[in-house]
């Protein structure tokens, strides 16, 4: 039965290619102190940079810059960047890049309004006041972060990567063709970050037609789309494709009327790249099918009917064969698809050991934004160690 919801989306989504050129149009009336955030070289070498800076220019903007910020992006950025916007009374904020960027944009949005230290705006909440306005242009498909109000940061020193919120970009600009120089690998890894926040959301205990169908065409559209844009980047209607459905990961569109769901798979994950720092979608992509079997085979009669509607309408699974049979199906195929776009199914292959496997557990069902009590099958400390053991 479709459950009550609110859904409120203030952001500006402008997608198409070369419609970067709008970027002064939406600036007006924003200032002219701005904030130009960035990660590495990729922005320069694909033009970006300079489109970017000119049209800045162009509106009589005095540019102000944070690079160097990296995937996983940690507080040190945050805290540089809110130094420099409050050393130059800064108006706004434009972000070019990937999610990362976004995330630590965001972060800093927040921290220009307060006057501690920005980490306490993960931890708290309650204490995020005004923000800084927040435009961005992408150049990769994943997190969904143009179109939510949250972002992740990492603290190295206390080993946790927490969400910080309530901050929508004002205008969020996408272009498939700023996305073909993404790599085969990164490509992949922000593939399986769609595929997890849909995921998330579509594993609940009680859902909707309406939003099953949201969830059902992501997944199809994302799995048909994938091996089309790594093997031929270039293709602009598969990176297109990838690109829209990306921004609808975590928009709330695909939780509507459904019960909340504490995101499980990413909180664990978030543990793993705390003291990892391996790629997030890497990370999901190893860690979702064994929470699935996990799921399966601790409570097979409330989740086997779910996986295997997943399976006949997005595998296409001949409904014949029977839940119990089209269930198990489903995992397989999942693990099999995220192994098909070259990603491994272990934890172990990225130097992990189970050395640091009690404190993430322990951390994640206190500190995690969800209660794994509510999870699609409830989860406790042990649980969580089952799952990040058969990662392994």
């Amino acid at each position: 039965m479709i459950q009550s919801y609110d859904l409120y989306l203030p952001t500006h989504l402008i997608f198409g290619k070369g419609r970067v050129k709008e970027l002064g149009r939406l600036i007006k009336g924003y200032g002219s102190k701005v904030l130009l955030t960035y990660g590495g070289g990729s922005v320069k070498r694909i033009g970006l940079y300079d489109t970017v800076r000119e049209i800045l220019h162009q509106e009589g903007c005095t540019v102000f810059e944070l690079s160097g910020i990296a995937p996983n992006p940690k507080i040190e950025s945050v805290r540089e960047g809110v130094r420099i916007v409050k050393e130059n009374a800064i108006d706004f904020i434009v972000a070019i890049g990937g999610g990362s960027v976004l995330d630590c944009s965001k972060a800093i949005a927040c921290g220009a309004g307060y006057d501690g230290d920005p980490w306490d705006l993960v931890i708290h909440r309650d204490r995020i006041g005004k923000k800084l306005p927040v435009f961005d242009v992408m150049t990769m498909s994943a997190t969904g972060s143009e179109y939510d109000g949250g972002g992740v940061i990492t603290n190295e020193e206390t080993k946790e990567k927490l969400s910080v919120g309530g901050c929508y970009p004002v205008a969020s600009i996408l272009d498939p063709e700023y996305t073909f120089t993404v790599p085969a690998n990164q490509t992949a890894a922000g593939i399986s970050d769609i595929l997890s926040h849909t995921f998330e959301q579509y594993f609940v205990s009680e859902g909707s037609m309406l939003s099953d169908g949201f969830c059902e065409s992501m997944l199809r559209t994302v799995m048909k789309y994938a091996p089309v844009a790594i093997k031929d980047p270039t293709n602009f209607e598969a990176r297109g494709e990838v690109l829209a459905a990306s921004s609808f990961g975590c928009c709330g569109l695909l939780g509507l009327g459904r019960t909340p769901s504490p995101w499980p798979c990413h909180g664990i994950e978030h543990e793993v790249s705390a003291w990892y720092d391996i790629t997030h979608g890497v990370g999901l992509a190893i860690i979702t099918p064994h929470w699935m079997q996990w799921c399966l085979d601790t409570d097979p009669a409330l989740v086997a009917p779910k996986f295997a509607q997943y399976g006949v309408n997005v595998f296409g699974l001949n409904p014949a064969d029977g839940v119990d049979v089209n269930a198990a199906k489903a995992i397989e195929k999942t693990a099999e698809f995220f192994r098909s776009i070259g990603i491994t199914q272990t934890l172990s292959d990225f130097g992990i050991d189970d050395s640091h496997f009690e404190a993430m557990a322990e951390h994640v069902t206190t500190a995690w934004v969800g209660d794994y009590k509510y999870a699609f099958v409830p989860m406790d400390k042990e649980a969580v160690l089952a799952v990040l053991r058969a990662s392994l």
